[in-house]
Parts: C-alpha cells; structure tokens; sequence
C-alpha cells in the first residue's frame, strides 16, 4: 500500500508526523513524502526542515493521500499543480484524508462539495466556502475522505485509518505500541473549553503568523 504524505513549505510538522508514526506501522504499508518539487520544505516556525524525496509526478496513484495543515496551504489554494495532483490521485485513491487547514487544499480541489469535515477550529468557516459542511468533531469519516480538526487530531485520523484498512487489533496494537495515551496537564484543547481571553489571543496570533 502506497501512502502520500504530502509536503510544502510552512507545513505543521505534526500534522504530517503524527499519521506518518501511525500509518508507517500498518502491515506492507510503505510510506513516502512527496511535494510538487521535491527537496528540503521547512515548518511553519522555521526551526525543522524535513525532505520530500519524490515529486507529486512520481506516485500519481497513492492508495492513500494524507494533507497536513499548516500556513502555508494558504500559498497553495491556487496552485493548480498541487490542486490538480489531488484531484486525480483522488480518483483512485482508497482514502483521501487531511490534517487541520490540510482540508482547505481539498476543499480547493473539489473534494469536499457536499460533505461534512472539519480542520482548525480558526478555519472552520473557511471550509463553508468551498461547499463543505463545517462541523467541530475531531475526525470526521465521509466515505474514502477523512478529515480530521487541529494539529494533534490527526494521529487520531490516522489509528480511525488504520482501523479501517487493517482492523481494530491492528490498530489498538499500534496506538499502545506508540503510547498514545494522552493526559494534557490543562483542559484548554478546544475553543468550548479555553477562556476566552485566551481563545482571543492564539485568534490575534495566528491572524499575525499568517501575514508573516
């Protein structure tokens, strides 16, 4: 099974590492980061650099494509080479899935017309423009495209993934062999659940990193 981790620069690094740890795990799976020119894209806090060995050209027909976020998917919302890659690896792909504002690329694409999804709770409004249905759930299934919301959601989009290609013993085995078992020391994950005067500020934050 071939699985299209996509890759740009200012990508949020766990976005594409998070399914990576998970999906790299699945039985005969083989994993490979592709982006439209191959070569070193840097995360969005410019501090890591991962490689993109092999060009969009070199797996047009991915049995899974993975989408992180990020902001740089801003730079690409126009970019027919990215767009168009999707839409056809789409076609013939068994999953199609995204991570955060990863969903916003497919949503350029086409992809999510009609369809429930979800990505960063700043973007959900943004997903109503391209003729998707926002909802605030962590991982949302329609069909082959999953999507799922901000940042760490998308290591639970890739075990839900793994569950549905390999079963529920494959993937309970991969979430203990990876000690996914989260206790965040603080109850402020999701907007319903943070103060406002700080749901206000990470909003001022990123209004200021998407315009750096």
């Amino acid at each position: 099974m071939d699985i299209a981790i996509l890759l740009f620069d200012r990508f949020t690094a766990l976005d594409a590492v998070g399914p990576y740890e998970v999906l790299s795990r699945l039985p005969g799976a083989t994993v490979r980061f592709v982006a439209e020119e191959p070569g070193p894209k840097r995360t969005e806090t410019g501090s890591l650099v991962m490689v993109a060995e092999h060009s969009l050209d070199d797996l047009p027909r991915p049995e899974v494509i993975v989408v992180p976020g990020g902001f740089g998917t801003r730079a690409l919302l126009k970019d027919e080479g990215v767009l168009g890659w999707l839409r056809r690896a789409h076609e013939t792909s068994q999953w199609t899935t995204s991570v955060c504002t990863g969903s916003l690329l497919l949503g350029a694409a086409g992809i999510l017309e009609g369809l429930e999804a979800t990505t960063h709770w700043l973007e959900l409004d943004t997903l109503r423009g391209f003729g998707a249905q926002p909802t605030n759930r962590r991982v949302v299934e329609q069909g082959k495209v999953v999507t799922a919301a901000g940042v760490s959601s998308g290591i639970d989009m890739a075990l839900t993934l793994a569950a549905r290609i390999a079963g529920e013993d494959v993937a309970k085995a991969i979430q203990l062999g990876i000690e996914y078992d989260p206790e965040p020391p603080f109850d402020t994950g999701s907007p319903a659940k943070a103060p406002p005067e700080l749901v206000e500020a990470v909003r001022e934050a990123a209004r200021a990193e998407a315009v750096r």
